[in-house]
């Protein structure tokens, strides 16, 4: 089957969805929490409905359920989770729900993810489609260096570092009630989607530590297949086709075991410990990515 752009296979909904959409055009530290907008999530679920093959399905699925039981026992949980396309996190929260048990359907519902800007800015549709889940946008300090090295004047520069620093406090206030509700807050460490040939877009971000200081598990999510390819930098021109999805999950990781017992492998003179903690992270995704990557081209 022919693989066609986004823009190309669901064109004919942008209308409607840009009609019904709700999002802010603009983030700023009032809107930091985006509620989902359950009419946009119609089309989404129905673009991962027609793209998913019907081998797909999750792997240690226990994980899964144990993680959210432990959530719901009062801890607060975190979820790692690998990016290669902007149909991530609309295939986990599909199949969680639809491919899983009452268990991941009740942790679908309950899943916020952190989200940079750049959804909500660049293009409306592709803003619509994103408000499509709940949010909590965040001012990417990738984001921030791109703007500063753009801008014009001191002024300009000192003017979007404050902007980002009120974002950024009002998103760590919207992610605590998140926490307190008995949420679970979704995280990409890589910050960005991979770029096959930039195994940079694949490294873990330093400030991805201070999230597993906040928590009390954590959840480590692979993806393999890819409904959605990145084809260039407009995101409605990625191309769309269907394939054989696997979500797996690794077992529940204790937050503060974890860190304490990594960081004191590190020589006691090691620069940067942090960036040092979310390589780790990173290589944990890689092997099980590879091994599960193994298992579905055999099945």
């Amino acid at each position: 089957m022919e693989k066609m752009s986004l823009r190309e296979k669901y064109g004919a909904y942008f209308k409607q969805l840009a009609q019904d959409s709700r999002a802010a055009a603009k983030i700023d530290e009032t809107n930091v929490y985006q509620p989902g907008n359950s009419t946009n999530r119609v089309t989404m679920d129905l673009l991962v409905e027609q793209n998913l093959l019907p081998e797909s399905y999750i792997d240690s699925i226990e994980n899964f359920e144990d993680f959210y039981r432990q959530v719901k026992s009062g801890k607060h949980g975190l979820i790692l989770m690998e990016h290669y396309s902007n149909t991530d996190l609309p295939v986990l929260l599909y199949m969680l729900e639809h491919c899983g048990t009452e268990t991941t359907a009740e942790l679908s519902k309950n899943i916020v993810a952190i989200a940079g800007m750049k959804l909500n800015e660049e293009n409306p549709i592709v803003r619509a489609f994103a408000e499509s889940f709940t949010r909590v946008v965040i001012y990417p300090t990738r984001s921030l260096e791109k703007n500063e090295k753009n801008a014009q004047s001191e002024e300009e520069i000192k003017a979007e570092e404050q902007k980002a620093r009120k974002i950024n406090l009002a998103a760590m206030h919207a992610m605590d009630t998140c926490k307190r509700r008995g949420e679970v807050i979704l995280v990409f460490p890589s910050g960005t989607r991979y770029r096959p040939g930039h195994p940079e877009t694949k490294k873990g971000l330093r400030e991805i530590d201070s999230y597993l200081r906040m928590f009390d598990i954590v959840l480590l999510i692979s993806i393999n297949g890819n409904i959605l390819e990145l084809r260039d930098d407009d995101m409605l021109n990625d191309v769309v086709g269907p394939d054989k999805m696997v979500i797996s999950a690794s077992p529940v990781i204790d937050c503060k075991s974890f860190r304490k017992d990594y960081l004191a492998t590190l020589p006691a003179d090691e620069p940067d410990p942090k960036q040092k903690m979310i390589d780790h992270v990173m290589e944990i995704l890689e092997a099980q990515h590879n091994r599960v990557e193994a298992e579905r081209i055999k099945k």
